[in-house]
C-alpha cells in the first residue's frame, strides 16, 4: 500500500508564535544596545535566528557576548514564552489529529531552531502524531530552498506526489512546491491577497477549512 503524508510548517501555522519572536528579539537585542526600528525589523521577518542576530550585529556591534550567545538568548526567550503562553492556531490540533487517525505519515518542516520543535509539539499535545521532523538548522539552505522539505520526505519515506504540505508563508510555499509537493497556503489575514501565494494549489483563511473532501 502506498504511504500518504502531510507535512506542516510550524510558526504561524500550527502555533501563534510570531509575536513571541518579535518580543524576544526586541528584549534581547535592546539589552545589547541595538536600536530597533519597525522598518528594519520588517527586513528580518523571513530570516533564521542566526541571520537576524548577524543582521543586528552588523549595524550595532556589541562586545559583551558572542553572536552565538545572543542568538541562544533569543531562542531561550521564545522557548519560555511558548511554554507559558503558547496557543494553537485555529484548527491546528484538529487537522494534525485527523491525518494521524487516517494513518497518514505526518511530518514537520520549519525554519525554526530544532530545539523549539519539541517545545511546540508538547505544548500543543500533538508530539505523538509526528513521524518525521526537520529544521533548516540541519540542512544546507533554509526555505524558500526545498532542502528542509526533502529532508522530511526522506524521513517519512514517502514520495512528494503522495504528500500535501501546509504553509503560512510565501517562502514556505515556494519551498514545498520546489520539492514537488502539492501545497495549501494559509496566509495571515493581512497578507492573504499577496500574489506571492499564487504558487499554492489552494489557499485557505484558516486550517478550519479542512474537511474530509480535502483528502
Amino acid at each position: 500500500m502506498t504511504s500518504l503524508a502531510a507535512i506542516f510548517d510550524m510558526d504561524g501555522l500550527l502555533i501563534d508564535s510570531e509575536p513571541f519572536w518579535a518580543k524576544a528579539e526586541r528584549m534581547v537585542f535592546s539589552s545589547m544596545g541595538v536600536e530597533l526600528s519597525d522598518s528594519l525589523c520588517r527586513q528580518t521577518a523571513a530570516m533564521t535566528t542566526r541571520e537576524v542576530t548577524e543582521f543586528w550585529y552588523r549595524r550595532f556591534p556589541w562586545k559583551r557576548k558572542s553572536i552565538e550567545d545572543v542568538e541562544n538568548d533569543v531562542i531561550d526567550c521564545v522557548d519560555e514564552l511558548i511554554r507559558r503562553h503558547g496557543k494553537p492556531m485555529p484548527g491546528a490540533k484538529q487537522i494534525v489529529d485527523s491525518f494521524h487517525r487516517r494513518n497518514y505519515r505526518v511530518g514537520l518542516s520549519t525554519n525554526s531552531p530544532y530545539r523549539l520543535i519539541n517545545t511546540v509539539l508538547e505544548k500543543l499535545d500533538i508530539a505523538q502524531c509526528f513521524h518525521g521532523i526537520s529544521s533548516s538548522e540541519h540542512v544546507e539552505r533554509r526555505k524558500p530552498d526545498p532542502a528542509v522539505y526533502l529532508s522530511t520526505l526522506q524521513k517519512l519515506k514517502v514520495k512528494p506526489e503522495h504528500c500535501v504540505a501546509f504553509e503560512d508563508s510565501a517562502s514556505g510555499v515556494k519551498a514545498a512546491k520546489a520539492a514537488g509537493i502539492k501545497t495549501i497556503a494559509v496566509p495571515p489575514a493581512y497578507n492573504f491577497d499577496n500574489p506571492d501565494y499564487s504558487l499554492a494549489d489552494r489557499k485557505w483563511r484558516s486550517l478550519h477549512e479542512f474537511t474530509k473532501e480535502t483528502l
